[in-house]
């Protein structure tokens, strides 16, 4: 669930034109991503399954009473809920995108189609059935780009010393933010925090789940990582050095070596499957921030549950439906999330302090998770004050 949700097309969109616009010389902000997602991922886990409550209900409870409360609950509801909306435009429009490839159907109408689809998953409320669904598209999306970057790989005339030659991306510090925001999502923090007491119920010992949802956690976390790195690798093949493509399904041609007259239609096949995973995750994450913040009971099939992803898809699908640059507004999504980042992760780490658990499970972890969290904050509060400034 945690690959399908950061997995979607602004991954694709903001990969491609990392690959093609700047190579792989930021490769180390992949990386450190990656152990970004790891790390805040991990205390959303420990938090849910220690508590059996999702972040928001906890947020809701730890400041209960205080002056500071509603503010910081109504700015979680407005990152998270407002930001999914704008954020769920993007992942209808790149399904709808892929789509079109396959169809002799515009855009707008496939954005609604799509919308209709995801509702009817949804609806049905089994966290099982949903998953499934996930794993299926994201196993397709992943298997193309990974043989491809594969068979890429051994046609690049590049250098060696090409892939190690990192460096501080001057003047595109905007897709940078967009790279490190399309693989640390905000509202995957709390998603993860509410899916995982559903996988792992409270019959199942605590240490036994702790492990199980870590494990599971690493290896969502390498495998959206080298999803990443293929169509980044793609991109490069494809395009470095050439003319940047100025619409989503343009950066088809990265699948070429592998899929030759057929890369157009695999293209499109990978986008609907990321757009359909993201489009299912996003809202499902709002509804859960929603029921927290009410104090309601995380049901998925609750009308305040179904009202809020419902809510959440309509306002994606009528802003995707109007959206004249797919392409644009997909990585701006990624931008905004990438700024967001740091507040949601702050909340988060001062949330695992101020909790109490057992003397057996820790909220936060050891001194190590504590240090690593605050340098993952620290770090994008940086790039975003050196952006904005």
């Amino acid at each position: 669930m945690v690959t399908a949700a950061f997995i979607g097309p602004g991954t694709i969109a903001t990969a491609s034109q990392v690959g093609s616009r700047l190579g792989l010389t930021i490769g180390w902000a992949l990386l450190f991503s990656l152990f970004a997602t790891y790390v805040l991922q991990e205390i959303a886990l420990r938090l849910g399954l220690v508590h059996r409550m999702g972040l928001a209900a906890l947020l809701r409870r730890q400041l209960a009473g205080r002056w500071f409360g509603l503010p910081i609950l109504g700015l979680v509801l407005l990152a998270i809920v407002f930001g999914n909306a704008a954020y769920q435009s993007g992942n209808l429009t790149g399904a709808a995108v892929g789509g079109s490839t396959l169809l002799e159907i515009s855009v707008p109408v496939l954005v609604f189609g799509i919308a209709i689809l995801a509702a009817l998953v949804l609806w049905s409320g089994g966290y099982s059935r949903i998953e499934r669904v996930l794993v299926s598209l994201v196993g397709l999306m992943a298997l193309t780009f990974l043989i491809t970057a594969v068979i890429a790989i051994t046609q690049l005339q590049a250098p060696l010393s090409d892939w190690y030659a990192w460096a501080w991306p001057t003047g595109e510090e905007t897709l940078l933010i967009a790279l490190i925001g399309t693989t640390v999502v905000p509202y995957n923090l709390f998603l993860h925090a509410s899916l995982v007491q559903q996988k792992w119920g409270p019959e199942i010992p605590l240490p036994i789940a702790l492990t199980a949802a870590r494990r599971d956690l690493l290896i969502s976390t390498v495998i959206g990582g080298l999803v990443t790195l293929s169509v980044m690798v793609c991109a490069y093949a494809a395009f470095y050095g050439r003319d940047e493509p100025g619409t989503l399904s343009a950066f088809a041609a990265q699948l070429t070596p592998l899929l030759g007259a057929f890369s157009g239609i695999c293209f499109g096949l990978g986008l609907l499957a990321a757009g359909l995973t993201s489009a299912l995750t996003a809202p499902l994450a709002g509804s859960f921030v929603v029921t927290g913040v009410l104090g309601k009971d995380e049901d998925m099939t609750s009308n305040i549950f179904r009202g809020t992803w419902l809510t959440i898809l309509v306002v994606g699908a009528v802003v995707a439906g109007f959206q004249a640059k797919p392409l644009t507004a997909i990585l701006v999504a990624q931008y905004a999330n990438g700024l967001v980042l740091p507040v949601m992760a702050m909340v988060l780490i001062g949330l695992a302090n101020q909790v109490k658990v057992d003397a057996d499970v820790d909220a936060f972890g050891d001194s190590t998770r504590q240090f690593a969290a605050l340098v993952v904050v620290v770090f994008c509060l940086l790039l975003a004050v050196i952006k904005l400034v």
